[in-house]
């Protein structure tokens, strides 16, 4: 739950998240080793009524993070997703967004890049990216409209609908 001061408690101690557009301000929120981004983020905003949020991040993915790094073949239906594994830990940098999706539960939608030794690989999250010992995350909620993720039968997405 929430406390007093604004901060998440969560079982492992207080995680606590900047959110701007409610006139609220909480600490910014700092996701903690070997969770799980996504998972994270979407049972945060779930807890604050968040329903609508532009996300960054900074901070390291753990090693057996998994990355979805777009379709193995552009135009074969369905989609097949490529995955890429971290072999080992990365420094990492991202964007996204929040939105309900059709029975309202918030849906991260964030894209990693992911760099180590001169190399980066970058792509979306949905697949399990581990937090290397602290991941700092600041959500703006964005509030004033309808917006959410749709399921689109053509590509099997849930597709952002103004």
């Amino acid at each position: 739950g929430i406390t007093d001061d604004g901060a998440l408690q969560h079982n492992d101690g207080i995680v606590a998240v900047l959110v701007v557009g409610r006139n609220l301000s909480y600490p910014v929120y700092v996701a903690r080793q070997n969770q799980i981004l996504h998972e994270q983020l979407e049972r945060f905003a779930k807890e604050l009524r968040i329903r609508a949020a532009s996300v960054i991040c900074l901070g390291g993915a753990d090693q057996d993070s998994r990355l979805i790094t777009g379709p193995k073949s552009g135009r074969a239906r369905p989609i097949s997703p490529n995955e890429v594994i971290l072999n080992e830990v990365h420094e990492v940098t991202g964007v996204g967004t929040i939105f309900p999706n059709e029975l309202g539960n918030p849906v991260l939608h964030m894209h990693l890049a992911c760099g180590r030794e001169g190399k980066t690989v970058t792509g979306c999250v949905r697949r399990g990216v581990k937090v290397w010992h602290v991941m700092e995350i600041i959500l703006t909620e964005l509030i004033g409209h309808q917006a959410s993720r749709q399921p689109d039968s053509s590509t099997g997405f849930e597709l952002l609908v103004p």
